[in-house]
């Protein structure tokens, strides 16, 4: 059984790895062209690498290599395909997602080679054998025709979900990082207490995943120096949704009663869920709005989490620092059961949630923000209540503007305004940017073009 030791070397090893080649990442990219261009949906100013997830990938086939040499993990590599399933299915997505930083690919292929990976986990045996729902007697076991879907559905939102959180500096990172070590103590004492056995892989990705997070950070928190890309994202996100499935999926659960295992009826494929509501929910909120929007799924916008809070007045770091908490609160509540043996006192996570909630709301910028913007709707109807009187104060002016906009001519005789020049208005350019031919008067005059 691999001790704590073991795992914590295998972390500090992708995170060393992961560490030390992105700088060696940044420089290729910016001799390559591989930098992600700033546009409206964007916070950067200038180009930045968007490769990052090629120093992830090093970092993870150093760790898992690591893992393989150093014998306290035989028990996991021994006569076990999982591994190499795990290691092919995360070349195959990685690749998937670093064609699509250098060269963008369609949302179509992005998801033909989430399943390809998806297929290769199947292929080796990396699948959940169970699961339960909510307030449901007892398991569900799948059978051998839906172990691929599950498998891949699995891994679809998993991916889908850490890749569309990744909008600022660092908040992908810190978000796996922190769910990912939280799940880790979690299993962790499931195989303490004999419900997880100690051959799971999915303790070990965890620990990758964390490591890779934790190297990558120094470069990627505001102001950012590169990017994770899709990449990077996809990459943890197949590591989170192993490790979730091997162990949620398998956890011997369904004769013993485990309090942290089996609080409020779930089974331990919820506690993920859980640990990872800031971007399941972030994901959730896209596909409405979206849906709602007639937009395709994949159409990128600006209603993320995060873009809400920088709405609000919050600026880069503290919209990260906010979301950070947020996951770090759920898998406190995760955790508590798990290991404490006792159900939580709702009260202390409450009153967290709370004041998470109003510092988000009442912060000093937020209401600085709220005290621009009603300026700003105050000045706004200012400018229209002064257009209003001086169009009450000239009524020939707002008559001729008016017959102009109705049907685009305005009356030479109408009065000492026609006849002094003075508010007749130009005219309109047609759609394709031709000139208006002229306007002809009433008294047969000879039509006259106006300059624009």
């Amino acid at each position: 059984m691999p001790e704590l030791g073991s795992y914590l070397l295998i972390g500090a090893v992708a995170a060393v790895v992961t560490f030390l080649a992105t700088p060696v990442v940044i420089w290729l990219a910016k001799r390559q062209g591989w930098v992600y261009l700033p546009n409206d949906r964007t916070v950067h100013q200038t180009p930045l690498p968007d490769v990052g997830g090629l120093a992830m990938f090093v970092g993870f086939v150093a760790a898992l290599a690591t893992a393989w040499l150093i014998g306290s993990f035989d028990v996991v590599f021994d006569n076990n395909s999982e591994p190499l399933g795990v290691l092919l299915a995360a070349l195959v997505i990685f690749a998937v997602g670093f064609i699509d930083d250098i060269k963008e690919i369609s949302a179509p292929a992005k998801v033909t080679g989430t399943v390809l990976a998806g297929l290769a986990l199947v292929w080796f045996g990396v699948v959940m054998f169970a699961f339960r729902l909510p307030f449901y007697d007892g398991p569900i076991i799948l059978s051998y025709d839906l172990k691929p879907l599950i498998t891949v559905l699995w891994l679809l939102g998993i991916s889908q979900a850490i890749n569309l959180i990744d909008g600022l500096d660092g908040l992908a990172a810190g978000i796996v990082a922190i769910g990912a070590l939280a799940f880790f103590l979690y299993s962790q004492k499931l195989t303490d207490v004999g419900l997880l056995d100690s051959s799971n892989i999915g303790p070990l990705l965890a620990m990758i995943a964390v490591g890779l997070c934790v190297g990558f950070l120094p470069h990627n928190f505001n102001p950012a120096r590169i990017m994770m890309g899709d990449g990077g994202a996809l990459l943890l996100g197949l590591l989170l949704a192993v490790s979730t499935s091997v162990v949620g999926g398998r956890a011997d659960s369904f004769d013993d009663e485990f309090i942290g295992q089996t609080y409020f009826f779930l089974a331990p494929l919820a506690i993920p869920i859980l640990i990872l509501g800031v971007p399941i929910l972030d994901t959730v909120f896209a596909i409405i709005r979206r849906a709602t929007g007639r937009k395709a799924l994949a159409t990128a916008d600006k209603g993320h989490l995060h873009h809400r809070l920088m709405n609000l007045g919050h600026g880069h770091r503290r919209s990260v620092v906010i979301l950070w908490t947020w996951t770090a609160l759920l898998s406190g509540f995760v955790l508590y059961p798990t290991l404490t043996g006792s159900n939580p006192a709702f009260l202390p996570f409450a009153m967290a949630a709370l004041a998470i909630v109003l510092y988000t709301i009442l912060h000093p910028s937020v209401r600085a923000r709220r005290r621009e913007d009603i300026e700003a709707a105050l000045a706004a109807m200012d400018a229209r209540a002064a257009e209003a009187s001086a169009a009450a104060a000239h009524p020939s002016n707002a008559d001729a503007t008016a017959d102009a906009i109705s049907d685009g001519t305005t009356d030479t005789n109408a009065g000492p305004a026609a006849e002094t020049g003075a508010g007749v208005p130009k005219a309109k350019p047609r759609p394709n940017g031709s000139r208006n031919p002229g306007i002809a008067s009433d008294a047969g005059l000879p039509t006259a073009d106006l300059d624009h």
